[in-house]
């Protein structure tokens, strides 16, 4: 599962914030303090700022280990974490706002955390600095900037002036923005270990002293503030390279760990579990209740995943739930409870049009350009789509209400979704039966592949869709090669291990993703679409309303207007369709408490800190 573009003006806070199996108990035992937890997608990297290790397990493991200034409960409400600091606006003309660390915070490693800590956000999150440092421009989509960041492009880098100025006792950060933004808040910038960065990129693979780090940290923050191209470039290559490991064990660099969350981690296995045990240095939130050590345990199949719980293997169950596995966990009670709602992650498909941003990797396939040839091939395949199929034989046996999602810019329930989709050219996608919308989509395909036919489907196309062992794609991916072949199309529906890596890679014509809200923002879904994307896509009009949603406060009906027009674009494109919006189903073994799924990311994990176990 993918995270949304929507977490770029968050994105510091969440990706420096943390780089980084039991039984369930019998009567009058001790209680337990290890809990273990499903996850249907293996963990690939421990830096989610890496543009393409921004999944969501990835960020579940930094948020669990990691904590910054703010944080968002399951309300959700935005949640100011004083715990490890405060933030004020000390000037309203010209906008400045200070961020404090508060006194005696402290990495894993025993340093304490200062503002110096703060400022690696500003460099992989502002294009500008990049630029000026000779780190390359973020802008520039044939080039990967030397921090491959996923933050660049956003709110931030849109409004920050200057560099951030550090207070004399260097506890705070001040930092001025063109316009009091409406996110505002959401720009705090994130702790991150920048005295490890250092030291790894002299080469360093065991833990400094205190002494040490300290120095090291002032090392970085001279290289900061004197655009030191050489060193920042050292530093860039360890962020953006070293982070990126599927197994942690003795033989880890202890420094790629270091934290200032609850947890940190001890051990991963490739495609496998995720050890993380209490972080006794850890004062940068809420207390920790019990827990002493989380299990995170990677099974893809939904059924095989709620047979774990039953046996005692998990404690919590969570990922992609199959209509079995629903059952199954029905049954279980009152051994088990099921924790439902909604999730913010919506199930979709997206068409590559272009070479994706910043990479070189040309793509030049069926769906390439906005010519009328273009659009009426990728208009084609989503009209093909089979998305009521989906919803009737996939998403209704886990959540019998399941509704196909038809706007990119609303979920089903929210107040602006059926005025949208009477506006936004969607019906094209909706009028008439699949079969009479696979038989206009034929007829698109002949007017350029006049010898295709649904016996003969001659356009090949290649789809990216992640694990093999994700049961739901695979049967989505079955679903969907099916329908598309009626239409003339010969899909490639081969399931891709590590598939986040190959999110901008030009052999795939088109991509199931499920994007994920990390933040409530005023741009809401159109920074997906924004320039800086996996699809190669571009609109201007597209553009200058992601700018203005950025950069002025605006009112519903007029939020509505922008939204409007962004989906009429990308309805009349063909770029994208969504599907459904994903069920939340959490089984959870009835003694432990505290479990409160939230409907942003991390949705499960956010208050890992209250969970206990009854004794």
């Amino acid at each position: 599962m993918k995270l949304n573009r929507l977490m770029r003006a968050a994105l510091a806070v969440v990706a420096a914030a943390g780089l980084a199996i039991g039984v369930i108990a019998p009567a009058h035992s001790a209680a337990k303090t290890t809990v273990s937890i499903v996850q249907s997608n293996a963990l690939t990297g421990l830096n989610s700022g890496v543009s393409e290790y921004n999944l969501t397990f990835n960020v579940d493991v930094g948020a669990v280990s990691g904590m910054g200034f703010t944080y968002y409960d399951n309300k959700p409400t935005l949640i100011d974490n004083t715990a490890f600091g405060t933030y004020k606006i000390v000037s309203k003309k010209p906008f400045k706002v200070q961020y404090t660390v508060k006194k005696g915070r402290l990495w894993s490693d025993g340093t304490e955390i200062n503002g110096i800590d703060l400022l690696l956000s500003h460099i992989t999150a502002n294009d500008a600095y990049s630029e000026i440092a000779g780190l390359g421009d973020p802008g520039d989509a044939r080039v990967t900037p030397a921090f491959n960041s996923g933050g660049y492009g956003g709110i931030y880098s849109e409004n920050v002036v200057g560099q951030p100025i550090l207070s004399a006792d260097k506890m705070s950060v001040t930092i001025e923005y063109a316009t009091q933004v409406p996110d505002w808040k959401l720009l705090a910038p994130g702790p991150s270990p920048v005295h490890t960065l250092v030291l790894m990129a002299e080469g360093k693979t065991k833990l400094g002293t205190i002494a040490e780090n300290n120095a090291a940290r002032e090392r970085f923050y001279k290289y900061f503030t004197t655009y030191d191209t050489a060193n920042l470039k050292k530093i860039a290559k360890v962020w953006s390279e070293d982070y990126n490991i599927n197994k942690v064990d003795a033989s880890t660099n202890p420094l790629l760990l270091v934290c200032n969350g609850p947890f940190i981690v001890q051990s991963a296995v490739p495609n496998g579990a995720v050890t993380m045990v209490r972080n006794a240095k850890y004062n940068s939130g809420p207390k920790v209740k019990a827990l002493q050590k989380v299990v995170f345990k990677v099974i893809g199949d939904g059924t095989a995943a709620a047979q774990a719980l039953q046996n005692g293997e998990v404690d919590v169950y969570a990922g992609q739930p199959t209509g079995d596995a629903v059952a199954k966990l029905k049954a279980m009670a009152p051994a088990v409870k099921i924790i439902g709602g909604d999730q913010a992650v919506y199930e979709h498909v997206d068409i590559r049009t272009g070479t994706a941003f910043g990479t070189t990797d040309t793509y030049d396939g069926v769906f390439a350009g906005n010519s009328q040839k273009a659009i009426d091939l990728r208009t084609a395949v989503l009209l093909a789509w089979p998305r009521e199929e989906i919803i009737e034989k996939i998403v209704k046996p886990i959540n019998a209400s399941a509704q196909l999602m038809n706007s990119l810019m609303y979920f089903n329930s929210e107040p602006g979704y059926k005025d949208q989709i009477a506006k936004s050219g969607v019906s094209k996608f909706t009028e008439g039966t699949q079969a009479s919308r696979n038989a206009k989509a034929l007829a698109l395909v002949k007017k350029y592949y006049p010898e295709a036919s649904a016996t003969n489907p001659v356009v090949k196309i290649k789809l990216l869709f992640g694990q093999p062992s994700n049961a739901r794609r695979v049967s989505e991916a079955a679903l969907a090669k099916a329908s598309v072949a009626q239409a003339g199309f010969d899909m490639d529906v081969t399931p891709t291990s590590g598939w986040s890596s190959y999110t901008k890679k030009a052999k795939y014509d088109l991509a199931f993703f499920a994007w994920v809200k990390s933040a409530i923002l005023q741009r809401g879904n159109v920074g997906t679409y924004q320039e800086q994307n996996y699809q190669g896509y571009s609109n201007p009009e597209i553009e200058k309303i992601y700018t203005e949603l950025n950069g002025k406060l605006l009112t519903q009906a007029e939020i509505a207007d922008r939204f409007l027009k962004v989906e009429q674009i990308l309805m009349k494109e063909a770029v994208s369709l969504p599907i459904f919006q994903h069920p939340a189903v959490n089984g959870v073994t009835s003694s432990l408490m505290g479990v409160l799924p939230s409907p942003l990311s991390p949705n499960l994990v956010w208050n890992i800190w209250d969970w206990s176990f009854k004794a």
